[in-house]
């Protein structure tokens, strides 16, 4: 399951990162695994003069990895967008992504206010939820929203612990009592949404040629398999039982002989404008066309192989956007 992005934010100088280093070993020793994103309204250095990787930069190459035993690293001449960085972390394993700046992201995020930096809410802040601070009193004056103490971190620990308990329960297929439902997705914005899927049906040279050549005796194998494709599409929430039912904009089939694997490669693109993703509708999507290939040719090779189902890309949502790396 998905964790959560965590936002700690305020001026510069304010301890926020003195914050989240404490925050970390908290979190990490209760189990949860953290991922941390810092973003630098500057500029900063991640290797010095001279060394390989900082050699390979001044050369200009575009990205240099580097590995040991102990750890890697990637460095990039181009800057990072935080959806990407999110998802990377996700894929990565975390539980928790605590992200120290970027003030007017769309994300929960912790306002640090100390009287060395002042006590004033940022105009750019967005979706401030509590206040770390170094007078409870003062900070309390100027919101209503809850206010912890800058020194204790194991307080702010559990405050985000809590909001990562409250989405999974508010993201999960059963109540308190164990029972299967429907995730309440009201809340959600409504945004665009697309999502691309493939799969492959492996056959052998005889079922191939049949195919390219209409010799299958139940018909233009391509063309039923591409409308039986866009129809699962549309009954995913019929086959799913915790899928929500959706109104797709589109849905688009499109399978090709490939002779050099000889197979049937599949893709299935999906998009509509709703509360939650179309990655279901299309899968199924190709999950059906490819079931609708060996049910036509199954009379011809009953060892037809269906391979490769995955999903490609999504767009849209809070989690931002994936692309699957091949």
């Amino acid at each position: 399951m998905k964790g959560m992005v965590f936002g700690i934010a305020g001026f510069s100088g304010s301890g926020k990162t003195t914050l989240i280093e404490k925050l970390i070993p908290i979190l990490k020793n209760d189990g949860f695994s953290v991922a941390a994103i810092k973003h630098d309204a500057h500029d900063f250095d991640m290797d010095r003069e001279g060394k390989d990787t900082y050699r390979f930069t001044a050369a200009g190459a575009d990205t240099v990895m580097i590995s040991s035993q102990t750890g890697s690293a990637v460095l990039s001449n181009s800057p990072e967008d935080l959806d990407d960085m999110i998802m990377d972390a996700y894929v990565r394993g975390a539980d928790i992504v605590l992200v120290e700046g970027y003030k007017n992201a769309d994300i929960p995020k912790l306002l640090v206010l100390t009287n060395r930096c002042g006590y004033s809410i940022p105009d750019d802040l967005k979706n401030c939820v509590a206040i770390a601070a170094d007078d409870l009193e003062k900070a309390g004056n100027i919101c209503d929203l809850p206010v912890f103490d800058v020194d204790d971190a194991a307080v702010i620990a559990d405050f985000i612990k809590d909001m990562l308990m409250d989405e999974r329960k508010r993201l999960s297929h059963f109540d308190d009592e164990g029972n299967a439902r429907m995730v309440d997705v009201s809340d959600k914005d409504i945004t665009v949404r697309t999502a691309v899927a493939a799969g492959r049906v492996m056959v052998n040279n005889t079922t191939f040629d049949l195919i390219k050549n209409s010799g299958i005796k139940k018909g233009d194998v391509l063309t039923v398999a591409q409308i039986a494709g866009i129809m699962g599409a549309k009954r995913t929430p019929d086959l799913i039982p915790m899928c929500h039912p959706i109104i797709t904009d589109g849905t688009d089939v499109r399978l090709k002989l490939n002779s050099d694997e000889c197979c049937i490669d599949i893709e299935a693109e999906v998009k509509c404008k709703g509360r939650t993703g179309v990655e279901m509708e299309a899968i199924c999507a190709c999950s059906v066309a490819a079931m609708t290939v060996y049910d036509m040719c199954k009379s011809v090779q009953r060892d037809i192989v269906i391979s490769d189902i995955r999903l490609i890309s999504k767009s849209g949502g809070v989690h931002g956007d994936y692309r699957r790396e091949e």
